[in-house]
Parts: C-alpha cells; structure tokens; sequence
C-alpha cells in the first residue's frame, strides 16, 4: 500500500486518466494526491475529487512560476475552494530561483500568503523550494506562527534545509530522481532523512524514475521510488511502504 504525495493529473498529458487510475491501483496506490500550480489547475483537482472519490484528494495553490497571476480574486476564489472537504492541502506553492520565471519579491509575497492560508485553515502547506533555500527558511521563520505543517515536496536541498525540515516537524518528499544513475546527492539525502518524515511522489508527469526516464510518468511508478529508498536506507520495501503511508495520513489526514 502506498500514498502518491504529489501528482498533477490535472494536466492534458492525462487523456487516458482511467487507465491511469487502474495501473495505479494494481501497483497498489491506494491514494492520490493531486497538487495544483494554477487556479484553474485547482479548480480541476478539487473536480477529480468528486469524480474519484475517496482515491483522489486535491492541493490547491499558484505554484511560484505562475505567482505573477495571483489577484485577490484569485486568492479568495483559491480559499474557497480549500474549504471542500476533500482538499487536503495548500499548493504547491513556494520559490523557485532556478528558472526565476516570476520576479522574487511577487514569489515571496505569494509564498507568504499561502503560509499564512494554511495555518489558518490547519491545512498542510506543500513547497516546492529550488535554489531558493535560504529565503525559504527565512520566509518559514517569519511565517510560522507555531502550527505550520508541510513538506517539502521533490526535495532538492541540502543537509541544513534537512535539519530545518526536521526541527519544524515539517516532512521530505522524494521523487523519480532518487532512482537516476548520477543523482548520488539525491541518494546521500535519502540517508539522512529520519524514517519518520519521508514521503513519497511522482511529481507526474514529469521525473519518470528509472527504466521509465524520457517517457511520461504516472502514479503506477511510485514502488520503483519507494524501492530505491528502500535500497538506499537499508530497510526493506514494505517497511518504506508501511512508513511513508503512516506519514502522509498523519499529514494529511487522509
């Protein structure tokens, strides 16, 4: 049994998306989670609840790339649909300075709001940090009124944001990368992330893990994830299975 952290099944790469969901559940997926990087995005996830229900949940969110589009309107439209009951989390939101598609200050600004949305709502906050983690921790700092719960989706970081992750209570989430021939420093992170804050995704479509890199990626693939952490933290794949579902329902809520 697995839970599938982060997808984005919302998007057109999905037109088959029934046959999707019966390799999904073959595979043992026994829950989805679908972020948003957009309001129309989060609009469609908070629709695939409905014509999943109880297998798909929803995150809602502007995914830092697209903070420039984020309006009043928007963000109240974005709160209100936080507010059905199978929305289980804010995102993905956060910074990202490696393609810096969105001037800093708005990302920040954007990052901030959504920090505060979820501790308003006890909603889990999913981030998305690259190449920005210093501001990220900052922002965190400043944010965190004491009742932040998140992760920190598709991690990318360093042992200091580890440390940081840890003393927040906030989780790590890998992805297909762990499983990439030359991704040492991804498997090196994998180490030292306790048992106790690891989740798992797929980021899909993008980051297809090993034999399936180049081609689209879906939710089927996550035990070729949770077997290489496996691998890597010497532990066997039913216990990643039975930890990282433990962790996501406790996140969650689900």
């Amino acid at each position: 049994m697995y839970i599938e952290t982060h997808a984005h099944l919302t998007m057109p790469e999905f037109s088959d998306l029934p046959l999707v969901v019966e390799r999904a559940k073959a595979a043992k997926i026994d829950i989805i989670i679908n972020a948003s990087f957009d309001l129309e995005s989060s609009r469609q996830a908070v629709e695939l609840t409905k014509r999943f229900p109880r297998y798909m949940y929803a995150a809602v969110g502007i995914h830092p790339h697209d903070a420039q589009t984020m309006t009043d309107e928007s963000f109240v439209e974005i709160k209100q649909l936080a507010s059905n009951k199978d929305v289980v989390a804010i995102g993905e939101t956060g910074l990202d300075y490696y393609r810096n598609l969105q001037p800093k200050e708005i990302q920040q600004a954007a990052f901030r709001k959504f920090l505060v949305l979820a501790q308003e709502l006890d909603l889990p906050a999913i981030i998305h940090a690259r190449d920005a983690q210093e501001d990220t921790i900052r922002i965190i700092h400043e944010e965190n009124k004491g009742n932040l719960r998140g992760v920190f989706h598709c991690f990318s970081g360093d042992d200091k944001l580890i440390q940081f992750a840890t003393e927040q209570a906030l989780y790590i989430s890998f992805a297909g990368m762990v499983t990439f021939m030359k991704a040492d420093n991804v498997r090196e992170n994998v180490k030292n992330v306790p048992l106790s804050r690891l989740l798992l995704e797929t980021d899909c479509p993008y980051l297809s893990p090993e034999p399936f890199r180049g081609k689209r990626n879906e939710p089927a693939y996550i035990p070729y994830i949770a077997k290489r952490i496996a691998e890597t933290k010497g532990v066997s794949l039913n216990e990643i299975a039975r930890v990282t579902t433990n962790n996501a329902k406790e996140l969650f809520k689900v």
